[in-house]
């Protein structure tokens, strides 16, 4: 794209155009994903969300750049900030899911009784599901790791504990706040 195409779409876009807005989608989503893929070195769905949240960004704060080489450059500092927001999200959650399935039992009664009940509902679970648990919560493996280890894809692993751990939820919700 010349440096003049590049600075009237941007303005366009800071001005609101939807049309330019589209355009901009158009031209730069593949490019976009490449780029994210070569960032984080992560599956197709990790990726496509850090697009989607570049995108949003651009929408919100663009302004016109003078040459495509700078809105390049701008685009993949957004990306590289996303990407890095997205892999912290994620840490966070994992950390929390983590502390909620296998966090220490205190001395409470309760918290036993919980961390018990918990165990026993983990125990049901296909026992395909149950490895994938404790490789991942307590023995700590990354995704990477489990992946290479098991033969499966990181998505497929990513799905399966996150499909689990959202029963495991809805069922500890069912079991204590009734």
């Amino acid at each position: 794209m010349s440096d003049d195409a590049t600075e009237k779409l941007t303005a366009a876009m800071a001005a609101g155009d939807e049309r330019a807005v589209e355009r901009f989608y158009r031209l730069y989503f593949d490019w976009l994903l490449a780029q994210a893929r070569r960032c984080t070195g992560r599956d197709e769905a990790f990726c496509l969300d850090v697009v989607q949240d570049v995108v949003l960004r651009v929408m919100r704060i663009v302004r016109p750049a003078k040459c495509e080489a700078q809105l390049r450059g701008w685009l993949k500092l957004l990306l590289q900030t996303a990407a890095c927001d997205r892999i912290r999200s994620e840490s966070r959650r994992r950390k929390r899911e983590s502390a909620a399935i296998i966090g220490q039992a205190s001395a409470n009664d309760e918290d036993e009784s919980r961390l018990h009940w918990i165990q026993e509902q983990i125990a049901k679970f296909d026992p395909e599901l149950v490895r994938l648990i404790d490789l991942r919560f307590q023995r700590g493996w990354t995704l990477r790791r489990i992946s290479e280890s098991l033969g499966l894809s990181i998505g497929t692993i990513d799905g399966r504990l996150r499909r689990a751990l959202s029963d495991l939820r809805l069922q500890a919700m069912d079991q204590w706040h009734d």
